[in-house]
């Protein structure tokens, strides 16, 4: 195993580089960033008041909301002539966020990318199968980048085409999957009915990220492919893929790239710091980036931090496993619950695969919930896809309880037969909001 100097370094060091990184950071946004320039201004700050890491706090917050508000390319620091790459999200919800990034951003992200996929225990000579999407997209060319970096020879498959993704898995024997949880199901699943076993190909390891996922789902495609799964984290507004990643040895947290990035996590309500171990909200600032540096950037994203040395013997922070986004989140007669609770609670169910989503619907005042599984083909052949067979009924009312019981929600289960929920060709939809619709009619 080879670590990266950062990854083993005493934490007082860490902190140390840590804060003149930031120092410096704070100089590079005061100087040529107009949005930091009025924020600092306001606030009567400069880089000569952050004398430790604790004075982060003082920094002004940065949203996505800032990031559109500016949108193209209203918060860069450097002049055009300077970026050589753009990235953007979707869009879906607003005005795209857009990136960009210097020749040196590039490089960065590239090494990053490198040791995390070392992390999940990819190495030099490794075929990568890279299913992740590209484009606008930072998981694709991320992932891409940093596979070559590391010495793997990369397969840029993208996302969808299933059949022709089993294909290569057979004929490329690659070491490593990448891509989101839900689509490796979907190979997996596919893999199945064609008669081929997933768990006797080549692969050893699978990096997954980009939407929320349960530990059962980890054992559910561990279980799948017969590999270790690894959780990969990263957003566009940071860097991409690999501001953290799960080691393949412990498993047990994701360590965050502490030489380009500092983490906090917040009460989301207060904006008050939450002592290490419990939830809040994740925000990161650049410590080294130069085209879009950012300062205490609320991701949305629920996690907790632990600065133990980690079994692997890194000594960098580690992120707990992504709950859900704070917009996510359901609140359903004053209880809040998570999609990822719900599937944690679901995948322990024999008779259920891994598929499921939340309908939303307000009848009268009061918001309901719908939730939507799917049986097994073994459960389908025993009923029949009779809606009245006892079985049926007793699975309805077992999931009904245990989603009471641990979830503190009461939920309406609608039962499909096999395939009856819509396969993910990318990032997995557990929300659809019914309530969105009605009002739009």
């Amino acid at each position: 195993m080879i670590l990266h100097q950062i990854e083993t370094k005493a934490r007082e060091m860490i902190e140390e580089e840590q804060l003149k990184n930031l120092q410096n950071t704070i100089q590079h946004v005061q100087k040529n960033v107009k949005f930091y320039q009025e924020k600092l201004h306001e606030l009567g700050l400069d880089s000569e008041d952050i004398q430790t890491l604790d004075d982060v706090r003082k920094l002004p917050f940065t949203t996505k909301k800032d990031l559109r508000g500016h949108y193209p390319f209203g918060l860069f620091a450097v002049p055009q002539d300077e970026i050589v790459r753009l990235h953007a999200s979707s869009g879906t919800s607003g005005k795209s966020t857009v990136v960009g990034y210097t020749k040196r951003d590039i490089q960065s992200w590239t090494e990053i990318v490198a040791r995390a996929i070392a992390t999940a225990g990819g190495k030099p000579g490794d075929i990568l199968h890279n299913a992740y999407g590209y484009g606008l997209f930072t998981g694709g060319l991320g992932l891409h980048y940093g596979g070559e970096e590391l010495g793997t020879t990369v397969v840029p498959v993208s996302g969808g085409n299933t059949d022709r993704q089993i294909e290569i898995i057979q004929d490329f024997k690659p070491a490593l999957i990448c891509s989101t949880p839900s689509y490796a199901l979907n190979i997996a699943e596919r893999m199945v009915e064609r008669g081929i076993d997933p768990s006797k190909t080549s692969l050893k390891y699978g990096i997954f990220g980009a939407e929320p996922w349960s530990e059962e789902m980890r054992k559910t495609l561990e279980a799948a492919f017969g590999i270790k799964a690894c959780d990969i984290y990263g957003l566009s507004e940071v860097i991409g893929p690999g501001v953290s990643m799960e080691c393949h040895e412990a498993q047990s947290g994701l360590h965050v790239a502490e030489d380009h990035f500092l983490v906090e996590v917040i009460d989301p309500y207060t904006l008050e710091p939450v002592p290490d171990g419990e939830d809040g909200e994740l925000v990161f600032t650049s410590l080294k980036k130069e085209a879009l540096p950012i300062i205490r950037y609320r991701t949305g994203d629920i996690s907790s931090i632990t600065r133990e040395t980690c079994r692997c013997g890194r000594t960098t922070t580690r992120m707990g496993r992504v709950k859900g986004r704070i917009d996510d989140m359901i609140i359903v007669r004053g209880v809040n619950v998570f999609p990822s609770e719900i599937e944690h609670h679901l995948l322990q169910i024999p008779e259920l695969v891994p598929h499921y989503q939340l309908h939303l619907h307000r009848k009268t005042s009061l918001d309901e919930v719908e939730l939507h599984v799917e049986m097994t083909e073994e459960l389908s052949h025993l009923t029949s896809n009779d809606h009245n067979h006892p079985s049926l009924i007793s699975l309805q009312s077992e999931i009904k309880e245990r989603i009471k019981s641990f979830c503190l929600i009461t939920v309406d289960v609608k039962v499909h037969p096999p395939k009856g929920i819509e396969r993910s060709q990318g990032k997995a939809v557990r929300v659809v909001d019914k309530r969105i619709e009605k009002q739009l009619h």
